[in-house]
């Protein structure tokens, strides 16, 4: 083992018996080693968190909404047959699904909601979204044509206090005309079935039912809104929507990709996640200062061992070795720490979240706020290595000045009043 290797660890290790300042620079080495350790778990946790929020995200979002959507411009898609059959002409889309979708108020007892009103064919509907694996209650093919059966979100079902066999009277904004006034359209309709989709913006305000109902209550005749597809790969969604335009003979249509319908949401959900990890790397940045410091005033100390070393033959390079050397073994104690620290924490934060929340006795994750109902996390091996990589690449930055000052003691200068 080379000796600068040797004395690099010696000095970044408090001897047992030492004092004064030898003392008070390992307990900075010891504070730079955690800075690091703290920043290096936190970005790891932070961005695990964010990875996860994304793609838990992205998955309840699409298992609700859809890849691809066709509509009409003035609202009402006469030919979506044909429509669907076109589409289906490409490669990429795997099923299509005609839905109607406007906006109603529910009503029972004394509780009131307002709600989007989706008007599906199960079997169609279960080929391009994940309804029937939600269900808490009824089922999906309970919504029967002329039945007037309904299916809840879980969250709107409890504001209104309802289950199932009970009657909700929908109230559709589209008003009868009438020679006394304009009275609004008022259908009851019998709860069937309760989901879950873990979005609170979905499980609080939206109300399925049967696509022929749909149609009778907003006197769309054979028409629909459009019509949902589903594609062999989501994030070919924005490619395909524009090749579907020479597939679709139909006129006036417009073709929207969830890229498009939500672009807004995940634009920012991406751009909190960059400004987090710059935020976070300061703590890193800190911790390097920490370094540079604790090595100048190592190499302040250390004159005279620096001094003694260049007249028994220690080359420059040498002198400079050692203290990168120290610098670096603050450095990857850190990162160790960091990484094992910040790993542990990312695997088991359904665990942790309501650890702390029992202790604190405050809410740290509300679904009301975020969007869905649980922390979610997913650690990528990318992340981890680039963050692995900055961090080492920031304490050897720092520790390049004071080793490099180390590299020009002068022996004699050094030794004059010793």
């Amino acid at each position: 083992m080379r000796y600068e290797f040797l004395v690099g660890l010696r000095y970044t290790r408090s001897r047992k018996r030492a004092q004064g300042r030898n003392r008070f620079i390992s307990f900075i080495s010891l504070v730079s080693m955690l800075g690091i350790a703290l920043g290096v778990a936190a970005l790891i946790v932070v961005l695990s968190v964010m990875n996860g929020f994304q793609e838990e995200l992205r998955t309840r979002i699409l298992g609700v909404a859809s890849h691809v959507q066709v509509q009409s411009l003035d609202g009402e898609l006469r030919s979506w047959q044909q429509v669907g059959e076109q589409a289906r002409r490409h490669k990429s889309v795997m099923a299509t699904a005609p839905y109607v979708q406007e906006q109603g108020m529910l009503s029972f007892d004394e509780a009131v909601r307002g709600t989007m009103v989706r008007g599906v064919i199960p079997a169609l509907e279960d080929t391009v979204a994940d309804f029937g694996q939600h269900m808490k209650a009824g089922s999906f093919e309970a919504l029967q044509p002329g039945r007037f059966g309904m299916i809840l979100g879980r969250d709107l079902a409890l504001a209104l206090r309802v289950g199932l066999g009970d009657k909700v009277t929908l109230i559709a904004p589209q008003g009868l005309v009438t020679p006394a006034a304009v009275l609004p359209r008022v259908k009851q309709f019998e709860v069937v079935g309760i989901f879950e989709a873990g979005m609170y913006e979905y499980d609080s305000g939206l109300a399925l039912i049967h696509l022929a109902d749909a149609q009778a209550l907003y006197r769309m005749g054979d028409a629909v809104s459009g019509v949902r597809l589903k594609l062999d790969d989501l994030f070919a969604a924005p490619r395909v929507a524009r090749e579907l335009v020479t597939y679709i003979e139909e006129p006036g249509l417009m073709i929207n990709d969830w890229t498009r319908s939500h672009a807004n949401f995940f634009r920012a959900v991406a751009l909190e996640k960059t400004m987090m990890t710059l935020i976070l790397f300061l703590i890193v940045g800190v911790a390097a200062f920490n370094i540079v410091s604790t090595l100048v005033m190592a190499v302040q100390e250390k004159y005279a061992d620096i001094a003694i070393l260049r007249t028994l033959g220690a080359s420059p390079g040498s002198i400079m070795t050692i203290f990168v050397l120290q610098g670096s073994i603050i450095g990857l104690v850190g990162l160790v720490a960091g990484l094992l620290g910040g790993l542990a924490i990312a695997h088991n934060l359904d665990v942790v979240i309501p650890a702390l929340e029992t202790i604190t006795g405050a809410t740290l994750w509300n679904k009301e706020i975020y969007y869905i109902n649980e922390l979610p996390s997913k650690v990528l091996m990318s992340d981890v290595v680039s963050i692995l990589t900055v961090s080492f690449t920031l304490t050897l930055l720092a520790a390049l000045y004071p080793s490099w000052r180390a590299s020009k003691v002068n022996p004699a200068e050094a030794l004059r009043y010793e």
